[in-house]
């Protein structure tokens, strides 16, 4: 009986957590996105030649934006944009741009550009092999 009580536990505080991630906190935004089908965590993500320089791409089913502020350097960020908790929509002109509040985000560091969102997108793990990316 406890170790079925410590299982319901692990699940009913993994799926909060998994609800307040989706959510996010008072603050997100989101909407539509320049978007990649992608595979399951731990394949590739993307290839290096599918990333704009001075651009990004949105990956919204792996809710992660990768993008490569200079010429073969590439960075990642968590999607969901911290006001609302919307998915990004689009990147360009050197931000990452929320469509639902209308919030920017640095492709450099994912810091904000413009509000209402008042925190940055956190960084996401991502390693490059060749003209392979994958989500660490």
């Amino acid at each position: 009986m406890d170790a079925r009580r410590r299982t319901v536990l692990t699940a009913g505080a993994a799926g909060a957590a998994a609800l307040a991630t989706a959510c996010g906190s008072s603050e997100g935004d989101g909407g539509g996105s320049e978007e990649s089908s992608a595979p399951a965590s731990g394949g590739e993500l993307t290839r290096t030649s599918e990333v704009p320089a001075g651009g990004g791409t949105i990956f919204e089913d792996r809710k992660i934006v990768v993008t490569q502020p200079s010429e073969g350097e590439f960075k990642a960020f968590s999607a969901v944009c911290t006001h609302a908790g919307c998915i990004v929509a689009t990147v360009g002109d050197g931000t990452i741009n929320c469509a639902c509040h209308g919030s920017r985000f640095s492709i450099e560091d994912g810091a904000v550009e413009a509000g209402p969102a008042t925190r940055p997108l956190p960084a996401e793990r991502i390693t490059v092999e060749g003209d392979s990316i994958r989500q660490a």
